[in-house]
């Protein structure tokens, strides 16, 4: 089987998303013959690119930031000569006239097309971001994209998305990036919590400096830190958070690194015990999702907490579940529960082993042969 990867974006091996996408290349690959990824390169003119070659350049100026986004032409082109058999596109909420004939035309040469949308529903986040605006021609459009294509898949429990029969999957992990947290601390007087994101409303991180606030309002022999990776996606958030940690004085117990990678975040990780999802998916009304994130503290072999629904992980014993309100997190709870499990970080990592990039790509394809 010939795929083609399609992303209406730039690729940036440093990126998370990037990053993903990668492994979910590699992965098809090790599941067909031949893989190739599109993408947009806009350092110095606005090209299409596929595996490092230029299909199309669009130039520059106002006109290039329009043909980017409705010339499916090339792609169409390079498809065929290449006997494409699927198109597998990362959704970019840009359902509209020109992207529902891209896929019309492209299916004529008999290629089946599938879209992946990362997160659904979507609608809310982008509220939260005040950046509605952004698909008001996605949400007119969305249903008669949807029609065209030969399924959606997605990382909910969704049976159908506008109105698509559904691939669902789980987001998966390339064990070889990951690496696994070797030793376990002594967590006899001390209990280290580590939460890595870009810091959006919906990680919900207050809510655990919340439960820190209180934790600490009454003297206390048994110290609980908390370690926070990531930049924040707006200042406001930013000074909010910051604001929090110094009103309660909470400076010696949360601490933030910035963004980390490699051995700096390994190393952070070694001596965190516990990891923090996302604690305010219902913010933007979310409720089933299976965030990278969750994976990527169970491939690195640590415990963990968040308060969505994620089936991979809802009766695992290592997961501790809060519930999916307001309430600042309960710190003793936490460190109850910790003392209570008994598991290395070896069999938390084999627990997920069918979650590997490629076992997941490879639902995908089995779902959409004849």
């Amino acid at each position: 089987m010939n795929v083609l990867f399609l992303i209406f974006h730039g690729f940036d091996p440093n990126n998370g998303i990037s990053k993903k996408i990668s492994y979910q290349v590699e992965a098809l690959k090790k599941c067909c013959t031949n893989v190739h990824l599109c993408y947009m390169d806009e350092i110095e003119t606005k090209k299409r690119i596929v595996d490092g070659k230029e299909i199309a350049d669009f130039g520059n100026g106002i006109l290039s930031k329009i043909r980017k986004r409705i010339e499916f032409s090339p792609i169409i082109k390079y498809a065929k000569d290449k006997h494409i058999d699927l198109v597998y596109i990362r959704s970019n909420h840009n359902a509209n006239p020109f992207t529902i004939n891209f896929v019309k035309r492209i299916k004529k040469n008999g290629t089946k097309v599938v879209m992946e949308i990362p997160t659904y529903p979507y609608d809310s986040e982008y509220k939260a971001q005040r950046m509605s605006k952004q698909i008001f021609f996605d949400k007119i459009f969305r249903r008669t994209l949807a029609k065209q294509l030969d399924a959606i898949v997605t990382f909910s429990d969704y049976n159908q998305i506008f109105g698509q029969r559904t691939i669902r999957i789980s987001n998966g992990i390339d064990f070889d990036s990951v690496k696994m947290k070797n030793n376990v601390n002594d967590t006899s007087n001390e209990l280290n919590l580590i939460g890595v994101a870009e810091i959006h409303e919906w990680h919900g991180f207050d809510r655990l400096v919340k439960g820190l606030a209180d934790y600490y309002s009454k003297t206390q022999k048994y110290l609980v830190k908390f370690h926070v990776v990531g930049y924040f996606f707006s200042k406001e958030i930013e000074n909010e958070f910051n604001n929090l940690i110094s009103t309660n004085k909470l400076e010696k117990y949360v601490i933030l690194y910035g963004k980390k990678h490699g051995k700096e975040l390994d190393s952070i990780f070694d001596k965190c015990d516990m990891g923090i999802g996302s604690l305010g998916r219902h913010r933007v009304g979310i409720d089933k999702i299976k965030t990278l994130k969750n994976r990527e503290y169970a491939a690195r072999g640590i415990p963990f907490i968040y308060s969505e629904t994620d089936s991979d992980f809802d009766q695992k014993p290592y997961v501790f579940k809060v519930p999916a309100n307001e309430t600042a997190i309960d710190i003793n709870s936490i460190v109850e529960f910790y003392k209570r499990i008994s598991i290395t970080p070896m069999e938390i990592r084999s627990s997920i082993i069918d979650l590997s990039w490629k076992h997941q790509m490879k639902i995908v394809l089995n779902s959409i042969k004849p």
